[in-house]
């Protein structure tokens, strides 16, 4: 006997579509057929995609970003979100402070998440502070223990590693077999910029977008992979904003680096003109994040990258702030300048009804293209396949349905975030996910949250960059 049956509907894989009934038991898919028998709980699915619930691999959640900014999500209403778009699994971010232990940062993560999650987690790791007990110690044993991706910065103040420390941070990826996600935006470029725009007064929102340009982000880019080619590895350049970065990473590939590439939903809907606001008012500050959303010949060139197999994933970056709140957007020192507005936008919910809508139904790219973009590929790049990531005997029941042909109006109430606004706000979607299920059991049905906090577990990983 079934635990549960999913009957009539359509189910997709990045390889395959076909109709057929999927039988679930304890958790994990054991059936696939015309009629796969008995069950405790039938599903009708008919009219519907039956798809493997999403996997956002770059989300930030109850993160530290400064003494007086608050993030907006913790790791209840991060998942919640998550779940309410579809998603099934997030891989946020364990943040070393500088001065202390990687490891003692990676328990207090777990310590936050502990109890409060929706839906299945694990966690990359960000080294802000390479010390020789963290090259020597921490990160090899990390690794070992299923922490097998780490992020490093070329900017931020608190953030920023030297070229030196990139490099060795490298040779750690080496040795161990991890992967190194790179934040690729030159730090002295956009303090320049940064510091020439103040002089002149010129400290409104929109002005976060004068002072990263496309050419920091292709200067890090080009670095960040000039690095990786002198240790020998391969990296992950995360949120790649337009063509400038694009054409590095192409150029990359066809020197037969392995350059993997990530980008999401801000750098398709929206543009620099957004952190203008009304008027070049604080109204911009919704839309900063980093890099900057670009121009529409940028978005069209991030478009050919998705159908042309440049991206390996489709993330959220969310990284969520409040708007009307002094620990937020519109704080007292974000109002002096664009320097000091928290970087990051809300979206792990917005990500997959984006994407279906924008790609999928306009025909840019394939229903299996949609699901290897936003599922599969993730956990084949971080180390969950293959147990999860698809539709498939053995594997967690981790499963969305979606309606393809239910339009919907973006608004801030469907999100279920902590952020008080999202920034596709009256964004018109066709195509959306009903229910959403994590190990057989759903968590979100039809616009309401059925699941618990805590019935999210962590998942350690295998290793990453294997796709």
């Amino acid at each position: 006997m079934l635990d549960l049956a999913i009957r009539g509907g359509t189910v997709v894989t990045a390889a395959d579509v076909s109709r057929c009934d999927v039988g679930i038991r304890e958790g994990r898919v054991v059936a696939f057929g015309e009629a796969v028998g008995e069950a405790v709980e039938t599903i009708d699915a008919a009219g519907l995609l039956v798809l493997p619930g999403g996997i956002d691999s770059h989300v930030h959640l109850d993160q530290y970003s400064g003494d007086d900014v608050v993030m907006a999500d913790g790791f209840e209403t991060g998942t919640r979100s998550a779940a309410a778009g579809g998603n099934t699994c997030v891989i946020p971010f364990a943040l070393q402070r500088r001065g202390e232990s990687l490891r003692a940062s990676v328990e207090a993560y777990h310590a936050k998440a502990k109890g409060k999650a929706l839906v299945d987690y694990s966690f990359h790791l960000i080294v802000t502070d390479p010390s020789p007990a963290v090259l020597g110690q921490e990160l090899p044993a990390l690794v070992k223990d299923g922490y097998t991706s780490f992020k490093v910065f070329m900017t931020y103040d608190d953030l920023v590693l030297s070229d030196r420390q990139l490099l060795e941070v490298f040779d750690v990826a080496r040795a161990e077999g991890a992967l190194v996600m790179v934040h690729a935006e030159g730090y002295d470029g956009i303090k320049f910029m940064a510091d020439r725009l103040e002089r002149r007064g010129e400290t409104a929102p929109f002005f976060h977008s004068t002072s990263r340009p496309e050419l920091v982000e292709r200067e890090a880019t080009h670095r960040a992979i000039a690095h990786a080619e002198l240790i020998g590895i391969p990296i992950m350049i995360v949120h790649v904003s337009g063509r400038e970065a694009i054409e590095q990473i192409e150029w990359a590939r066809g020197r037969g680096l392995r350059i993997y590439a990530e980008t999401c939903p801000q750098y398709l809907m929206l543009t620099a003109d957004d952190l203008k606001g009304l008027n070049m008012d604080m109204s911009g500050a919704k839309y900063v994040c980093s890099p900057p959303p670009r121009d529409q010949a940028s978005q069209d060139a991030v478009w050919r990258a998705l159908q042309n197999g440049v991206f390996q994933t489709f993330s959220s970056d969310h990284c969520p702030f409040r708007y009307d709140d002094p620990a937020g957007k519109t704080g007292p020192k974000a109002r002096t300048s664009f320097r000091w507005v928290p970087n990051g936008i809300p979206g792990v919910a917005a990500r997959l009804p984006i994407l279906f809508s924008e790609g999928v139904k306009k025909g840019r790219i394939s229903l299996q293209q949609f699901v290897a973009l936003t599922a599969t590929n993730h956990a084949k790049m971080y180390g969950l396949y293959p147990k999860k990531g698809s539709i498939a005997v053995g594997y967690d029941a981790d499963i969305a349905l979606w309606d393809p042909d239910k339009a919907v109006t973006l608004t801030q109430d469907l999100m279920h975030h902590g952020s008080d606004y999202t920034p596709y706000e009256g964004l018109e979607v066709t195509g959306w996910p009903v229910r959403t299920m994590v190990r057989g059991h759903t968590v979100f049905v039809d616009g309401a949250v059925t699941g618990e906090a805590g019935g999210g577990s962590f998942v350690a990983r295998g290793p990453s960059g294997m796709i």
